[in-house]
């Protein structure tokens, strides 16, 4: 069995945000150029994306929404609900193949083809809520890839982790009340959408599972890993989840134009070593990551690389 896969295809190219929208085809690009360049591309098992069955996509947003996605992306639109959310003809079926990008990687982990693996995908997913495009989502492909491990593959419990410099909105929205699902959350506070303040634990029976650690801008490595080490780990522990998901975002980086942090290309290495740590005492090392944000291409590709070198 190889450790780690990869999902990543030419494909995700296609989603046209317009040249000047952070959130454009040359992240992909770089990151794939990093990949091949340090020969990481060759270490891993390649997982080929397929396009998310509708009946999956329904399980977390309505079907109003899913028909409003795709009539905006084929009459031509250039934005969906949202100023900051770029679409284009194309951008349907790319998110669908991003949605099903997740669910092939979640196959191969459960299957036993791969241990870990690491979901180059876009458009991302965390701010997209049931009926709601925002934050440069469509598709919410943690929320997604949970329901879709739970049904399909029968787990019970599932943890989100979110390290995206913005609050994944849209995942905790997903699963507020729900148990089953374990939603953390480490962000800049205050800062786009406005939501995860520490208060935001849950309510009715999922009360107690969702955990929002709110940082203010220019905390690194060190408030990270104390964070993850001494704040989550014990409520990891547990609700002992028998998959991890990872809302993979390196907007948090230091050299990032968008966020107000200073997280190193080490420090993802750290967190990722910590995730996978949990992985393997917990779920017989099984985590899944998707790419979220991460918008300086140089720092994006290299902590990537750091990521999925450290996922191997």
């Amino acid at each position: 069995m190889s450790t780690a896969g990869l999902v990543l295809h030419p494909d995700y190219l296609a989603h046209q945000t317009g040249v000047s929208h952070p959130e454009r085809p040359e992240r992909l690009r770089a990151i794939m150029d990093h990949l091949d360049a340090t020969g990481l591309s060759r270490q891993v098992e390649r997982i080929e994306p397929r396009r998310a069955e509708r009946s999956w996509v329904e399980a977390i947003h309505s079907p109003v929404y899913i028909r409003h996605v795709e009539d905006y992306c084929r009459t031509g639109r250039a934005i969906i609900d949202s100023m900051d959310t770029g679409i284009s003809l194309r951008s349907y079926d790319v998110a669908l193949q991003a949605a099903g990008g997740a669910l092939a990687a979640a196959d191969a982990i459960m299957e036993g083809r791969v241990q870990a693996a690491f979901c180059a995908v876009r458009p991302p997913g965390h701010h997209a809520l049931r009926e709601v495009a925002m934050g440069f989502c469509l598709f919410n492909n943690a929320a997604i890839a949970a329901r879709y491990l739970q049904k399909r593959h029968g787990l019970k419990r599932i943890l989100i982790v979110d390290w995206d410099v913005h609050h994944g909105n849209g995942t905790q929205d997903a699963f507020y009340d729900d148990p089953s699902v374990f939603f953390f959350s480490i962000h800049q506070y205050p800062l786009y959408p406005g939501t995860g303040a520490a208060a935001e634990t849950g309510v009715g029976q999922g009360a107690g599972t969702t955990l929002n650690v709110p940082m203010d801008a220019g905390r690194g490595d060190d408030d990270y890993v104390k964070a993850f080490e001494e704040v989550v780990a014990p409520r990891v522990l547990e609700f002992r989840p028998e998959f991890i998901l990872v809302s993979a975002g390196f907007d948090a980086h230091q050299d990032d134009p968008i966020g107000g942090m200073r997280l190193t290309t080490s420090g993802y290495a750290r967190l990722t070593d910590i995730v996978r740590s949990w992985a393997g005492d917990l779920c017989h090392g099984r985590v899944l990551s998707m790419l979220e944000g991460g918008y300086d291409l140089e720092a994006l590709a290299r902590s990537v690389a750091a990521h999925v070198q450290h996922l191997l």
